[in-house]
């Protein structure tokens, strides 16, 4: 596969240059890398050779080529997560890992299960729905927002480890509050408490420098296509050796009880172009320098976020040491406090201001969730700050 860099990743610096790499839309302030990403040209490129080696000749490519791409795709990304390619299998999304993780779980009726008020909509789901199954206890913890400190969360979520639950999800990153958590701190807790723990890392691949192998964890699940550039549709799980042997795909399918990455690496007939092109989105991140653009992300959301709440004279959900490339800010007052004043708000930034950022209802008034990557500027966020101060009046 050839990984070399692309005419449109070529651009000169960050900011608007490089918008020539990516689909986007030119008159639309893009501020929602955080939901579903945006995937370079480069790497739809990649994806498309993918796609046309499957159809060129289906047979020789589902029995004797997709299995062995498919392992090389997860040895290619295992070493940027911090562990070793056994552990590594690719999935679609985070949710359908924590599904299949759920669903193999061997607990008895009673056993807690420890969320937080702050985890992803549908693993809550996820686990309601086997709670239901099971008899399992559904436990909620508070986290504080606005929050000022890593110990805040911390002393939190500590206190809710009495009783000990059986099995603890924690998300590294929080979606609708944009606040990277103690991870490492917090499930080191757990495991002393007694309790699984399964990591909801969807935003962590590509925003912060992942080391697995740091964090005291049974799974931990994260997408590729949110801040790694891959396309929509490509994931990982990592399980730790003790869990291996229990954990199965959600799709049974001819390869059951031959071994974790023997199952997971083929689940049925599908196209999984956009993980089998992960060598490309490595090779595109390596061109400008992971790190590089975890720098410019962090630096550019918080002199963002900082202009904003100024301007707005408001606040943010937390400072520079608690976030990555999203952060909250308040908006002013005014524009209302409800989930449908917040879903209206945003269709009229987008349909009058062509500006595209995620809307929440929290803490009685309503917050917008800033993301910075690569292809944002400050312009960017000064036009979402014109618009904002025209509608509050």
């Amino acid at each position: 596969m050839d990984t070399s860099l692309h005419p449109n990743d070529a651009f000169a610096g960050f900011g608007k240059a490089a918008r020539t790499a990516f689909m986007l839309e030119r008159d639309y302030a893009h501020l929602n890398h955080g939901s579903y990403g945006a995937t370079p040209v480069s790497v739809l490129a990649a994806q498309r050779v993918w796609q046309d080696r499957l159809e060129l000749e289906p047979s020789r490519f589902m029995r004797r080529e997709y299995k062995p791409a498919m392992r090389a795709a997860a040895e290619a990304l295992a070493p940027r997560l911090g562990v070793e390619a056994d552990g590594v299998v690719l999935v679609e999304n985070v949710t359908q890992a924590v599904n299949a993780i759920l669903r193999e779980l061997q607990l008895p009726a009673g056993a807690g299960i420890l969320i937080t008020d702050q985890t992803y909509g549908a693993v809550r789901n996820a686990v309601r729905h086997n709670c239901k199954r099971n008899g399992w206890i559904l436990r909620d913890v508070a986290l504080p927002f606005p929050v000022a400190s890593a110990e805040e969360i911390l002393a939190a979520f500590k206190a809710a480890l009495t009783p000990a639950p059986a099995l603890v999800i924690i998300d590294h990153v929080t979606s609708p509050t944009a606040l990277v958590m103690p991870l490492a701190e917090m499930a080191a807790a757990a495991r002393e408490a007694g309790a699984l723990v399964l990591v909801d890392g969807a935003h962590a691949p590509g925003m912060l420098d992942l080391d697995i192998s740091q964090i005291p964890c049974d799974w931990y699940t994260g997408n590729c296509h949110k801040w790694m550039f891959a396309p929509k549709g490509s994931g990982f799980l990592w399980s730790a050796e003790a869990r291996r042997d229990d954990m199965h795909p959600l799709a049974i399918s001819h390869w059951y009880e031959e071994g974790y990455t023997v199952e997971f690496d083929y689940v049925g007939t599908r196209d999984a172009s956009s993980m089998l092109c992960m060598p490309s989105v490595l090779a595109f991140m390596d061109a400008h320098g992971p790190a590089r653009i975890r720098s410019h992300n962090h630096a550019l959301v918080n002199d963002a976020a900082d202009m904003l709440a100024a301007a707005w004279k408001t606040g943010r959900g937390a400072g520079p040491a608690l976030t990555g490339s999203i952060a909250m800010v308040r908006l002013p007052d005014g524009l209302g406090t409800t989930l449908g004043d917040a879903d209206a708000l945003r269709n009229r930034l987008v349909d009058e201001f062509r500006v595209q950022i995620p809307i929440n209802a929290l803490t009685g008034t309503l917050w917008c969730r800033l993301s910075a990557q690569i292809y944002n500027e400050m312009g960017d966020y000064e036009r979402l700050e014109s618009a904002i101060t025209k509608l509050a009046g």
